[in-house]
């Protein structure tokens, strides 16, 4: 359908999804089409070892593999491929499509699952850069950010109350007549309360009244911007409102069966959200995507989850951030937006949304990343080389794409190509972190191609087989009446906000497609 301009595709499956039956199949065959592009789990190979064992097949502390390592002769070095990255005149380039509330999600997604261990944790003796192919992930989307790694977290944040009223709910406090998490400290110390958490990531260098407003959360990452924060709020005012629902609904139920049962729900709202708002925002199809749990039961991908090292390096997306942010009213550089939940206490839940979703977000691609960020980039570099990672080029004839036989495959860009040129003797040379931020952005996507492809794969073949999706689970008894029903009424972002503030959203834009975009 090619030949077709994408408004009329558009319009011809909107026709479609009016009919149940065929809507069900044309997603079959989208989802189906996306994961089958690569071999199904389990992996043979882990990051433990460079040939089959047991330990690399059942220890997933260690990253998995898509593909064998392959350690490359005199590879260019990592400071010499940063010009690839940074800015060329201090200029911007904004993304035609996303707002920021894309980038929020997708690094609020990422965070409970893409979980490098931090450096530092190594015995003595061990390789330090072994670290970058180990992991402490739960290789769930389980909603940790909110919820915890650990169940000893879990009990931690939970308000844990047989009260009526009370049953179920996390733990929360009133800021100006909002609902957000607890905070961390009390008095200038780690509230005893909050001990068993994992310490936020990036403390050094942030003032006592930053270090006062972090929030008591699940996730190391949640307090690193009030974006993330903004989202694991909302998230959290959602499992309380749904505590509210379900107690009511089952009065005789302890604080233990309400709370795992709001849980079940705000999981699997997480994941609609995953497939039926972030995807479909990626997606440069013209017809859009539903989260039909019943697509992965017989299906051969469905296998159990095992985050990869690929995976992790793909969603590095500091590109996509603005230099500046707006909170209050006013724009701040981002590098101060760092650590600073004040800015969304002062905002308030709807208005940070409304904020977030008129910011256009960055574009994603070559010579686009801030000089303040190129150390990330460098350490990205580096961590493919740690993980032995294949070529670009491999992982391309991995997932059904032609091996780029020149510079221009990889890059459209002159400039760009002729960088590349200069640091590879060939273009099947180029690293696969380089590779993936060097390609054109796809047409009506966010995203360039190898990454697209990655992104969909991963999400699809992991979030379509998260246990409570699975044939005997996915039942309202599993949920409860006003579970299921507020899965049912969930597609978007929007949906759960409009839920979770004083009068619903309005008539407010909160989306993570710029209200202004038009298909290219």
């Amino acid at each position: 359908m090619s030949f077709l301009s994408y408004s009329v595709q558009k319009r011809l499956f909107a026709i479609a999804e009016g009919i149940p039956p065929l809507s069900q199949i044309i997603n079959r065959w989208a989802i189906n089409r996306v994961v089958n592009r690569a071999r199904s789990r389990p992996h043979p190979l882990s990051t433990v070892h460079d040939y089959v064992s047991w330990r690399g097949l059942t220890d997933r502390r260690w990253s998995g593999r898509h593909l064998p390592p392959k350690v490359r002769k005199n590879p260019p070095e990592v400071t010499d491929l940063l010009g690839l990255f940074e800015r060329r005149d201090g200029k911007q380039r904004i993304c035609p499509k996303s707002t920021c509330l894309f980038p929020a999600f997708a690094q609020y997604l990422t965070d409970g699952f893409l979980r490098t261990e931090t450096d530092g944790l190594h015995p003595d003796g061990e390789d330090p850069a072994t670290h970058l192919r180990r992991n402490t992930s739960n290789h769930e989307i389980d909603m940790c950010t909110l919820y915890g790694r650990t169940y000893a977290q879990t009990l931690a944040l939970r308000l844990k109350s047989e009260t009526a009223g009370e049953r179920g709910r996390l733990r929360s406090q009133q800021i100006k007549g909002e609902e957000y998490p607890p905070y961390l400290y009390r008095d200038g110390q780690v509230d005893p309360d909050f001990a068993v958490l994992d310490p936020p990531l990036g403390q050094t260098g942030i003032t006592e009244g930053q270090r006062d407003a972090l929030f008591a959360v699940g996730g190391d990452r949640v307090n690193s911007v009030p974006q993330v924060a903004m989202l694991n709020t909302l998230f959290l005012r959602e499992h309380n409102r749904l505590c509210g629902e379900i107690e009511a609904a089952h009065p005789d139920w302890d604080d233990t069966r309400v709370f795992e049962t709001a849980r079940n729900t705000v999981i699997v709202l997480f994941i609609k959200i995953v497939v039926e708002d972030y995807i479909n925002h990626i997606s440069p199809l013209p017809f859009t995507l539903r989260a039909d749990p019943a697509v992965a039961w017989n299906a051969p991908w469905n296998k159990p989850i095992w985050i990869t090292a690929e995976f992790s390096l793909l969603y590095r997306w500091h590109a996509l951030i603005p230099d500046q942010m707006k909170w209050g009213g006013q724009w701040h550089p981002v590098h101060t937006t760092f650590r600073n939940n004040a800015l969304l206490t002062g905002e308030g839940l709807l208005q940070a949304f409304i904020n977030v979703s008129a910011t256009p977000a960055a574009e994603l691609g070559p010579r686009n990343t801030a000089h303040a960020l190129l150390g990330v980039e460098a350490a990205s570099i580096k961590q493919d080389r740690a993980c032995h990672l294949a070529s670009f080029s491999d992982y391309c004839d991995y997932l059904g794409q032609r091996r780029p036989s020149d510079w221009t495959k990889i890059s459209t860009d002159p400039e760009v190509a002729a960088e590349l040129a200069k640091h590879y003797t060939h273009p099947r040379e180029v690293d696969f972190h380089v590779g993936l931020f060097c390609e054109d952005r796809v047409p009506n996507s966010p995203l360039p191609n190898l990454v697209l492809l990655f992104v969909a794969l991963d999400a699809f073949s992991q979030a379509m087989t998260n246990p409570l999706l699975s044939r005997h689970v996915f039942k309202p008894a599993t949920f409860s009446a006003p579970g299921w029903r507020a899965i049912q009424r969930t597609q978007t972002l929007r949906d759960v906000v409009d839920r979770n503030v004083d009068g619903g959203a309005g008539d407010a834009f909160i989306a993570m497609t710029r209200a202004d975009w038009v298909p290219e």
